[in-house]
């Protein structure tokens, strides 16, 4: 799992049974889940920033396990948890890694891995 906070308000990531979600926990409320697009097999590891604007990044693996590497993507959502088009898949990741993600002050994120 994995937090993020700006200000108010706070969002936090995770993992149940191979799908990655994310949800708002500001305020002592928690908002619906919002799942990662698309078929949730195999992914793990999720990471979350949040950025000034309140756009959201939510990153993952897929296919990655004991001694195996995989492949790592993300998606951008707006401040209203709406998919946005910012989206990707790389493949490469190496056997037990997964990435780390931040919000830049130009409101921008930054995925490393």
């Amino acid at each position: 799992m994995d937090f993020a906070e700006n200000g108010n308000r706070v969002v936090g990531a995770w993992e149940t049974g191979g799908q990655v979600y994310w949800t708002d926990l500001a305020g002592g409320r928690i908002t619906e889940p919002i799942s990662a697009p698309g078929e949730g097999k195999g992914r793990k590891h999720p990471r979350i920033a949040l950025n000034q604007k309140g756009e959201v990044l939510l990153a993952w693996t897929e296919g990655t396990g004991w001694q195996k590497g995989g492949s790592f993507a993300y998606q951008v959502y707006d401040p209203s948890g709406r998919l946005g088009a910012e989206t990707d898949q790389l493949p490469g990741i190496p056997a037990w890694s997964f990435a780390g993600v931040f919000a830049r002050p130009d409101n921008g994120f930054s995925i490393v891995y």
